[in-house]
C-alpha cells in the first residue's frame, strides 16, 4: 500500500487543482462546512462533506472493485485502488465541466446544480474508496445486498439514486421526472 499512496495523493491533488481551475469553490458558498446535507433541494447539496449522493459514490467503489478484480486479478489491490481513485477523479472533473453541469440541470432534482465544491468532490472520491475497501473485505453477496439497500433507501428518501441519475442523464422519462418533482 505504501507505494500506491503517493500516486493516490497525486491523483487527488490533480483532481482538486483541476476543479479549482474550472472555477469550483473550495467549500460551500455559505461559508461553513457540515457533515451531511439531507435536503436535496438545498443550495448546499453537492457542496458539503457528504450528502445523499455519497451513497452513489460508495456504489462506484463496489463497481470499480468488481471490474478491476475481473480485469486485473493479479494486480495488487492497492494499485487497483489507485486506478479506481483515478477513474473517480476523472469522473469528478468531467462532472464539473460546463457541459455536464448543463446536462444535469435537465433532470428534475438538479435544476439548480452548479457543480460540486472541491471539498465535496474530494469526499466523493473518499466515499468511492470506502466502497472499494468494503467490496474488497466483504463477501460479494453482502456487497451486492448493500448496493441494493442503498439504491432502494436513497430512492425512497429523495426520489433519486445512481440508477435514476444515469437514466436521467441520457433520457428523461416523464413518469420519473414527475415522481422526482414531488417534495
Amino acid at each position: 500500500m505504501a507505494k500506491a499512496l503517493p500516486v493516490i495523493a497525486i491523483v487527488l491533488a490533480v483532481q482538486a487543482t483541476t476543479l479549482y481551475l474550472l472555477g469550483q469553490p473550495l467549500i460551500c458558498a455559505c461559508g461553513y462546512v457540515t457533515l451531511f446535507v439531507s435536503d436535496v433541494w438545498s443550495a448546499q447539496m453537492s457542496q458539503q462533506l457528504t450528502d445523499w449522493y455519497s451513497f452513489s459514490h460508495i456504489i462506484h467503489g463496489f463497481i470499480f472493485y468488481g471490474l478491476l478484480h475481473l480485469i486485473a486479478p493479479r494486480l495488487p489491490v492497492p494499485w487497483r485502488l489507485a486506478i479506481a481513485v483515478g477513474i473517480e477523479a476523472t469522473w469528478e472533473i468531467a462532472e464539473n465541466t460546463p457541459w455536464v453541469i448543463q446536462a444535469y440541470r435537465h433532470q428534475a432534482l438538479a435544476q439548480g446544480y452548479v457543480g460540486d465544491s472541491i471539498l465535496n468532490s474530494l469526499m466523493d472520491n473518499v466515499s468511492m474508496t470506502l466502497g472499494f475497501v468494503l467490496a474488497w473485505k466483504l463477501p460479494w453477496k453482502v456487497t451486492v445486498a448493500l448496493a441494493i439497500a442503498m439504491e432502494v433507501g436513497v430512492a425512497w428518501a429523495i426520489h433519486d439514486n445512481l440508477t435514476l441519475n444515469i437514466l436521467g442523464f441520457f433520457h428523461q422519462f416523464d413518469f420519473i421526472t414527475a415522481w422526482q418533482s414531488r417534495k
